[in-house]
């Protein structure tokens, strides 16, 4: 994923969980989504993206809602109107926005939802995954990307990638599962003076107890990952769905619907089962980078 992905964007976690509450309150009250968006002046594609998390909420709009939906609760009101502050403040102050002149939205989006995950699981067929990325690997897939204008685009895309791993060491850190083909390993980005030091920090980074990284060898033959690169990424808020990022040549798309995760989960567990151990895996990596020699 670059700056210059696109995907669809995602609803955020809060959002989603905003949104449910929304339309839990709606049906209570018995009111379709066209009156509902009659109560508040808009159309009814509006309340549908409310209720999916796909559009922040207004407290004016909130307000007109639980107005609609006959909510007298004081407690439901300020419960409510907390979580949509905290969802319109993440959206709009998170670290990376920064960079918003730089990163498209969708990118933006992703790295919102990767702050906010509990736990991710990445299968990768070629590329080492960007939280365990060397700034000199990194550097070396922007190049290859064409996504920067200048030297310094160049090196803020790297900054961002470097920014985003510091949830691997944060105090409540992202617990990281990810699984690699072989050909990673072997692929000689940047050089084999890169590769060794990238393979070197892969397997110092699985000292972390938050990483684990497994290794699916060539020898293992036709395996379900061959079809693509994904993203698994749950959430520590109660009742929060999990989310699936994949990765196509034309573009990278977010997949929420259970029965897609599902068979996410269903792939990942085939992979990591398919794959070698934890610990054979970090010996196959150290020998590998070795063979990178310049």
């Amino acid at each position: 994923m670059d700056a210059k992905g696109s995907a669809p964007n995602p609803s955020t976690v809060l959002g989603r969980q905003l949104g449910e509450d929304l339309r839990r309150l709606r049906d209570a009250a018995g009111l379709t989504t066209a009156q509902a968006a009659q109560a508040l002046d808009c159309t009814k594609g509006k309340i549908s993206r409310i209720e999916n998390g796909r559009v922040a909420v207004r407290l004016p709009d909130l307000s007109a809602m639980l107005l609609a939906y006959d909510v007298t609760d004081t407690g439901t009101r300020s419960r409510l109107e907390s979580l949509a502050r905290t969802a319109n403040r993440r959206r709009r102050d998170g670290w990376w926005h920064q960079y918003g002149s730089l990163l498209t939205d969708s990118y933006l989006d992703y790295i919102e939802m990767e702050d906010m995950s509990a736990g991710m699981k990445a299968f990768q067929a070629q590329l080492v995954p960007g939280l365990l990325q060397t700034a000199e690997y990194g550097r070396a897939i922007a190049v290859t990307s064409r996504s920067w204008r200048s030297p310094d685009e160049l090196e803020q895309l790297v900054r961002v990638r470097l920014a985003r791993q510091e949830r691997l060491t944060a105090e409540n850190p992202l617990q990281f599962w990810a699984v690699l083909a072989e050909g990673v390993l072997r692929q000689q980005v940047g050089g084999p003076a890169v590769m060794r030091r990238q393979l070197e920090h892969v397997a110092a980074m699985t000292e972390q107890p938050n990483v684990t990284v497994q290794v699916l060898p060539f020898s293992r033959g036709a395996h379900s990952g061959m079809f693509g690169p994904y993203l698994l990424l749950s959430f520590p808020q109660v009742s929060a769905l999990d989310l699936v990022l994949t990765e196509t040549p034309t573009g990278n798309f977010w997949r929420e619907s259970e029965s897609e995760v599902a068979r996410y989960r269903e792939l990942f567990d085939d992979a990591r089962t398919t794959a070698l151990p934890p610990t054979e895996s970090v010996q196959l990596i150290r020998r590998i980078a070795k063979e990178h020699r310049s």
